[in-house]
């Protein structure tokens, strides 16, 4: 946080998902005051005509200084094009940042989603007044931030760090990456729907409640958790390979950057009681030198949904800072 929250001026941050576009209000201590949400729209002019008319109609009752926006996507290291994002129809270096600021009248910040959320753990939840520490988010997929020193670390071209797309078994399950054997296709929500499949498959479980469910292919993340929480057999199998699994990138995150801290968010946080235990012995075995070296401490996050928003609007006082 770069001012006195006491006289930070109103910033606007919006999570803009494929579904829904959320926008908040949010002040200097964190706290969101007011709020809209939209459905995403498919076509470029009419997502900045539902982000232009979100501020808009924020501002008849606020006084706005700045406004960020958090998406999931690649951009330019400037943080001011958009050069691909998967669910939204900004491609090809899209001068987002230009475009917004022109319609809106204000100074715009964009940043991806991942860091946004971890901006906002470091300011207002459980990664305060950390030095070296990553963003770890397990949903759909995973993505991830590292930060040092106040800083994000952002790579040379805008796109690191990408966990989820590290190779962990050669040759497996398709990643909407194009890849095969990702990271995130075991240690996602996603990936926790395959890994029950694969488990009922492998016999054994069909007194289980979860099973026709799962075999069915009607099972979601959500349920597989909601079985696992109930003792259900195949819904605990699963849940443990799905540490296990998050517990090995874990400790690909300690071999390779050493941080302090890991913070845990994403939607399959809210279960973390389930799988991290397991996740975190895991990760004290799977680290190189294991039983010689300091670990880092694993929690979770603490602004839940909120956090890109959050983090996002904050980032947008740069702009603004001095001014």
């Amino acid at each position: 946080m770069l001012m006195d929250p006491a006289i930070a001026p109103l910033a606007v941050g919006f999570d803009i998902g494929g579904t829904n576009t959320r926008a908040g209000v949010v002040t200097g201590y964190g706290d969101i005051i007011d709020s809209r949400s939209t459905p995403t729209p498919e076509d470029v002019g009419e997502l900045t005509a539902a982000i232009t008319g979100l501020v808009a109609d924020l501002r008849r009752d606020h006084d706005i200084a700045t406004v960020g926006v958090a998406l999931a996507g690649f951009l330019d290291p400037a943080c001011e094009k958009v050069r691909f994002a998967p669910h939204l129809p900004w491609r090809n270096d899209a001068p987002v940042k230009a475009l917004l600021e022109s319609a809106i009248g204000l100074p715009v910040r964009l940043e991806h989603d991942a860091n946004a959320a971890a901006w906002g753990e470091y300011c207002f939840g459980s990664a305060k007044d950390a030095e070296t520490w990553v963003f770890f988010a397990v949903g759909t997929g995973i993505g991830a931030t590292l930060m040092h020193r106040g800083e994000i670390y952002r790579g040379s071209f805008g796109t690191a760090p990408e966990f989820g797309h590290l190779t962990v078994v050669p040759g497996g399950r398709v990643c909407s990456c194009g890849k095969h054997g990702c990271l995130e296709r075991y240690a996602s929500g996603t990936a926790l729907v395959d890994t029950a499949i694969e488990v009922a498959g492998a016999g054994g479980y069909r007194g289980c409640g979860l099973y026709r469910a799962v075999v069915d292919k009607r099972a979601s993340g959500h349920d597989v958790m909601a079985a696992a929480r109930s003792g259900d057999a195949l819904g605990v199998a699963a849940v443990d390979m799905f540490a296990d699994w998050l517990g090995k990138g874990l400790s690909i995150v300690a071999d390779v950057l050493d941080p302090k801290l890991i913070v845990l968010g994403g939607g399959v946080s809210n279960d973390a009681d389930l799988f991290l235990p397991r996740a975190r012995e895991t990760m004290s075995r799977e680290v190189v030198g294991a039983g010689y070296r300091p670990l880092p401490e694993v929690v979770c996050a603490e602004c839940g949904p909120e956090a890109g928003m959050l983090g996002v609007a904050d980032l947008a006082r740069e702009l603004v800072a001095g001014v």
